[in-house]
């Protein structure tokens, strides 16, 4: 691994805490606390991501993202303590691959940032004519791969039936679009769905206890009442 990270956060803490998860990984971070001394970084050493916080003393973070993208294309992943929609629009806007609200699990982090390096290298291989498969999906962490039919959480191997990982398949495959159960029963089961059927929303169940899902407000498998079941992008 040993890909070069560029860390900035004015709160020490935070720096600290994802300088000692990245390093563990095998990444090398390079660290700093204001924004001018991370674009003296930029300047001189090769990075392969950048992960900014939004609030810094001198040069707030979407500045750093800017001056980044006049002559960079790694990730850069943005972090705030903010909530509102205008800040997450105009870091992704002006650049940014993917956008982190504080508080956070420093695991999670770490699971966007090997998600961005497996897109960018991704990208830089198929730029270059090389073949790439489309037989896996990286969603904020959540890893599964049709070819060994593993999934990995945040790196961590989920034991999946065959029927679980089909459900989780078609539903990553379907990103972005509600499937109803009607939909997901014929896909996976490969048999006609027929009125008052809870094998779909059973499996669900099983496959949310077995990611840790909070059953009020899953971050992936996510219930549209009435309709279906939908993994947001």
């Amino acid at each position: 691994m040993g890909e070069n990270i560029l860390v900035v956060d004015d709160e020490k803490e935070i720096a600290d805490l994802l300088e000692v998860y990245l390093k563990s990984d095998g990444y090398t971070v390079h660290k700093f606390y204001n924004g001018t001394e991370a674009l003296q970084c930029i300047e001189q050493t090769d990075l392969d991501l950048a992960v900014l916080d939004v609030m810094l003393p001198d040069i707030d973070g979407f500045r750093v993202c800017q001056k980044i993208r006049e002559r960079f294309y790694f990730p850069v992943i943005m972090l705030t303590a903010k909530v509102e929609d205008g800040d997450k629009i105009m870091g992704l806007t002006i650049g940014a691959d993917d956008y982190i609200t504080k508080p956070f699990n420093p695991l999670e982090v770490v699971a966007r940032v090997k998600t961005q390096l497996r897109r960018y290298t991704r990208y830089n291989l198929s730029a270059s004519g090389q073949s790439v498969e489309g037989n896996e999906y990286d969603i904020r962490g959540l890893w599964i791969n049709r070819d060994n039919h593993k999934c990995l959480l945040y790196d961590k191997e989920l034991s999946l039936t065959p029927i679980e990982f089909s459900l989780l398949w078609y539903l990553c495959e379907h990103q972005g679009m509600v499937v109803s159960s009607e939909e997901l029963f014929e896909a996976v089961w490969g048999e006609k769905y027929l009125g008052q059927n809870n094998t779909v929303m059973t499996h669900v169940g099983r496959l949310r206890e077995k990611m840790n899902e909070p059953a009020r407000n899953p971050r992936f498998i996510k219930t549209v009442w009435g309709v279906g079941y939908i993994i947001e992008k």
